[in-house]
């Protein structure tokens, strides 16, 4: 179902090209991109790479692509890497770059919004500050945001609620996830996502974090009986380009590809959407179920209480722990941009 579901939109999806695809140079690049097994790798970003941008550019135009945990990468190193050039472009969910500059979390604090529209347009109003810190300090310039569907709490038990989440043990993969789950008393623990299914099945950890369809494709439902869907964010992405790379890269190049990833931009939040909305379909095995694999677990379902209580945990220990790691230049920053058009104000250190 997958295959025929990724193919069939990478032959319904048509970027146009400004300019004449005939007229461009032959150039190739290497790419790494994002985990294998998520719906974003599958969906959008390999075909993207592998289909679209060569049909496009009649060819002249060539991409090889390897996923992260393919290519044995730890994924918090990706931005170093690129960095030093060691790819042209590179695929990454921004908020594992966290520990080498807070703000790199600021459009995907652990449950900071609720639906995609709301994810996608905090990011845009974070995008200037996001490509200004990558151009100023990593040798690398912005192209796109994406994401994933929303990350909810995939656990080897059936979860009674929230409270049942004190005391256990569970996988996070950025500061802001280790934030929310300390004011609900839980432990979380780091892992890379490769590594999750193995912890899980042998009860290293008790529950993981991860999207509610990502999980499905990875093989989570194998090693889980219940999911429970309070949102700790969108594991956003972000493709970026090494600064070298782009300065080099013909202009002609360059305003084609500016155009193919505006519409693979668009794209990826599509495919976010779609996503999210089966989500509950294939882990519950029912149809229509075309983006990952049938399965039968468990869904928990959000008390208004705990709703309440994750919206608490969001405006005070969230807010206020990134706000700590972050600064007071970046908070006044974040306050005028994501805070205002959520509502929002992070407390100031």
């Amino acid at each position: 179902m997958l295959r025929w579901f990724t193919s069939g939109i990478a032959l319904a999806t048509v970027m146009t090209v400004g300019a004449n695809a005939q007229d461009l140079p032959k150039t190739q690049f290497k790419v790494v991109g994002l985990n294998g097994p998520t719906v974003a790798s599958i969906v959008d970003e390999v075909p993207f790479w592998r289909e679209t941008v060569p049909k496009a550019s009649n060819g002249a135009i060539t991409a090889d692509i390897t996923p992260l945990d393919q290519a044995g990468i730890d994924d918090k190193t990706m931005l170093r890497l690129l960095k030093l050039g060691v790819m042209d472009f590179a695929g990454m969910d921004i908020s594992k770059m966290a520990g080498d500059d807070p703000r790199f979390e600021g459009c995907d604090l652990a449950g900071l919004t609720l639906d995609a529209d709301k994810a996608r347009a905090a990011c845009n109003a974070w995008r200037e500050v996001i490509d200004r810190q990558m151009q100023k300090n990593w040798n690398a310039k912005l192209l796109a945001f994406g994401g994933n569907p929303p990350q909810v709490f995939w656990c080897r038990n059936v979860l009674s609620g929230l409270d049942d989440l004190k005391g256990k043990k569970i996988r996070v993969f950025n500061n802001t996830m280790r934030d929310f789950l300390g004011g609900v008393g839980a432990t979380a623990v780091s892992m890379a996502f490769a590594e999750v299914v193995p912890a899980l099945n042998n009860g290293v950890v008790d529950c993981g974090v991860t999207g509610s369809l990502s999980g499905n494709t990875a093989g989570w439902p194998e090693v889980t009986k219940s999911l429970y869907p309070m949102s700790l964010g969108w594991s956003i992405n972000v493709l970026a380009v090494n600064l070298g790379t782009w300065k080099r890269i013909d202009p002609k190049v360059q305003a084609f590809l500016q155009e193919q990833v505006k519409a693979y931009e668009d794209k990826m939040w599509a495919t976010l959407k779609k996503a999210a909305e089966e989500a509950d379909n294939c882990n519950t095995n029912k149809q229509p179920c075309t983006m990952g694999k049938l399965a039968s677990i468990t869904i928990v379902p959000v008390k208004p209480s705990e709703a309440e209580t994750h919206k608490k945990l969001v405006e005070g220990a969230v807010l206020a722990n990134w706000a700590k790691r972050c600064g007071k230049e970046c908070v006044a920053e974040w306050n005028d941009t994501v805070g205002k058009l959520l509502g929002l104000k992070a407390p100031m250190p």
